[in-house]
């Protein structure tokens, strides 16, 4: 019996299509052409690719899209797989990395990080952090801090003392002002975050596991 190369799959969010990642990749462009034509759909669905442990180039999988969509009753909303190139795994290497400075951050001075950094110091006034990842401040933060500089919004600012002049996190910025009135009341260890709306939020570092629970990666404690 021929091996079934392409195993469909229904969902709430339409069809999953799972691709076998051991064959030749011209056999399963054929049975995927074949299994899409054989139509059975009244109505336009849409379809997740999943390669599993199969890489393909960007054209490969654009023929998979056209193949699907080509039934016209199709729509391809997503396509996945088991593996990362070497540039996509660099990238993550380097949004992992933390680092830290130990010392004063003084006024004109900038100090950078392409993933997370920690302060141990103080960050005066004029001074400058920016950070791929979060920044963390054991010390005052009378600066200005700008943390997921190249889009991260998943990126916290945290600071023993929260005392900054302008707050960046990713694309969103806020200057502090004398009207913001909870951090005013709650100077001492603020994280600050982007929050449902799309912008920048303070809590107390107390809510930090609730509003980024991918930060705690040790278990333990109660």
């Amino acid at each position: 019996m021929k091996k079934q190369l392409v195993h469909i799959k229904g969902t709430k969010e339409g069809l999953v299509l799972r691709l076998d990642d051991c064959c030749a990749y011209a056999d399963l462009l054929e049975e995927l052409e074949n299994r899409v034509s054989e139509g059975g759909l009244d109505n336009r669905v849409d379809v997740q690719l999943d390669l599993g442990f199969r890489f393909l180039t960007k054209e490969q999988k654009n023929d998979l899209v056209q193949v699907v969509e080509k039934s016209g009753n199709m729509h391809v909303s997503s396509v996945f797989s088991e593996v990362i190139s070497v540039n996509e795994s660099n990238e993550m290497v380097l949004a992992s990395k933390r680092d830290t400075y130990i010392g004063i951050v003084r006024s004109g001075q900038i100090v950078q990080a392409t993933g997370d950094i920690v302060i141990v110091g103080d960050v005066n006034p004029n001074g400058r952090v920016e950070a791929g990842g979060s920044i963390y401040v054991l010390g005052k933060l009378k600066g200005q801090v700008h943390a997921g500089f190249e889009g991260n919004k998943d990126a916290i600012i945290v600071a023993s003392h929260f005392e900054p002049t302008h707050v960046f996190i990713a694309d969103q910025i806020d200057i502090m002002s004398n009207e913001k009135t909870f951090i005013s009341q709650h100077v001492d260890q603020i994280i600050a975050y982007i929050d449902q709306n799309g912008v920048i939020a303070y809590e107390r570092l107390q809510e930090a596991k609730n509003l980024r629970p991918s930060l705690n990666t040790i278990q333990g404690g109660s």
